[in-house]
C-alpha cells in the first residue's frame, strides 16, 4: 500500500515527465521536421500543433483526475 506522500511524488514525476514531453513536442527543431514535410497545403503542420497541443492536454488532465478518483474510491 502506498503513502499518501509516494503518491504525490509519483504525480510529480509523472507530471515532470509530461512537461519534458511537451517541450520535445513544441521544440523547434521538431516543428521544423514537422514543417518540411508538409505539403503545400500545410495541413499537416496544423494538425501536428493541435493534436500534440491536445494530447498534452489530455493527458495532464488524465493525471489529474485519475488520481484524484483513486483517493475517493478508498
Amino acid at each position: 500500500m502506498t503513502t499518501p506522500l509516494r503518491q504525490r511524488s509519483r504525480r510529480g514525476e509523472r507530471l515532470g515527465a509530461l512537461l519534458v514531453a511537451a517541450a520535445i513536442l513544441f521544440s523547434p527543431p521538431l516543428l521544423l521536421v514537422v514543417d518540411r514535410m508538409a505539403s503545400a497545403t500545410g495541413i499537416e503542420g496544423v494538425l501536428y500543433l493541435f493534436g500534440a497541443w491536445a494530447g498534452v492536454i489530455g493527458l495532464a488532465a488524465w493525471l489529474m483526475e485519475s488520481r484524484r478518483a483513486r483517493g475517493r474510491d478508498r
